[in-house]
């Protein structure tokens, strides 16, 4: 089959589209003819060596955390699939990922996809929607009525967390540029902060939950905003900064120690809930995801959908910070 893979860590130009194996087939297995994968911002943060440390991997590795398609064969313990079936998952990092023409997942990371989406549409959502919902229903136990603020709202994840927070019944903040500011409105945004002009500390306060995308930099400016006693999921750990400033072995530590930092100074300071999210692959609840697709109440936000073998263009378009919603990698029609 085709893959991407990247046979040494650095920029977009190590991405190679090469023939390789089928991967191999687990009892628990489903293997996923890819119609369409995406790229997220921590495919090209793997990519460029900066989270080796947290992330190793043996190289040549085939990217990818996104993948929508249709079952081609499961393993002998499958018990929830069949093939035929059109599927979604945002599988784990630890097996080789979805920009390839076949892929094996575990039956409990996989879901029927929503009905109502294209494959394209599909691909672009699940560890988006994941993390959105496990930082607004989970970490952040977000309720009607409440107020969040979602930085970068016109990104990947803030993009569907406006929608999925409005489905709670929240009144939603969102942080974009005056460009994207009419896109996040459509979404559901109550009220736009253009970062370009505005602190966001001057122009919001008192906020029940905030979902951090921007990490450290924003720390001490979410302390302003967030009520006393409420939450902050964060899903943003600032590696390859540290890694750049200290050094891969002492990064980890200047890492660990504004690690601890960000989690207990706002716990001492206001009574403030700090998490961090790392999305949980999840089958059942990308199933419940599937169905808020299905009832209208998330809508896919495409950018731009390039074919696999432009992996290198997509991968430097999302690393431009221009794209409005997500970038999507067309693999095959169904």
């Amino acid at each position: 089959m085709k893959a991407v893979r990247i046979h040494e860590y650095g920029d977009a130009s190590v991405l190679r589209l090469d023939d390789v194996e089928s991967p191999a087939l687990g009892p628990r297995d489903v293997r996923i003819r890819v119609c369409a994968t995406s790229v997220n911002p921590v495919d090209w943060k793997i990519r460029s060596g900066g989270q080796r440390n947290i992330i190793p991997l043996e190289l040549p590795w085939i990217l990818g955390l996104d993948v929508s398609g249709v079952v081609v064969e499961v393993g002998p313990k499958v018990t929830r699939f069949q093939k035929g079936d059109e599927v979604w998952s945002s599988p784990t990092h630890r097996r080789p990922g979805t920009y390839a023409e076949e892929v094996c997942i575990d039956e409990s990371e996989v879901a029927l996809k929503p009905k109502t989406a294209s494959h394209d549409e599909a691909a672009s959502l699940p560890l988006v929607a994941l993390t959105a919902y496990q930082c607004l229903v989970e970490a952040g136990q977000l309720k009607p009525g409440q107020t969040v603020l979602i930085h970068a709202g016109a990104g990947g994840v803030g993009s569907v967390a406006i929608q999925i927070a409005k489905h709670l019944g929240a009144r939603v903040i969102t942080t974009c540029s005056a460009r994207n500011a009419e896109f996040v409105k459509q979404l559901g945004a109550d009220e736009v902060v253009d970062y370009t002009k505005t602190r966001v500390e001057d122009a919001v306060s008192n906020v029940d939950l905030i979902l951090d995308s921007l990490g450290e930099p924003a720390f001490d400016s979410n302390m302003k905003i967030v009520r006393r006693g409420g939450r902050i999921a964060n899903i943003t750990v600032n590696v390859p900064g540290h890694v750049e400033r200290h050094g891969p072995t002492l990064g980890l530590f200047t890492l660990a120690g504004s690690f601890l930092w960000m989690h207990l100074a706002p716990l001492f300071k206001n009574f403030v809930i700090l998490k961090h999210v790392i999305k949980r692959c999840d089958g059942r609840m990308l199933q419940e995801i599937a169905d808020l697709v299905d009832e209208g109440a998330i809508k896919p936000t495409i950018d731009k959908v390039f074919p696999l073998a432009d992996v290198q263009e997509a991968h430097r378009y999302s690393e431009s910070n221009r794209a409005r919603g997500k970038i999507v990698l067309h693999v095959a029609d169904a």
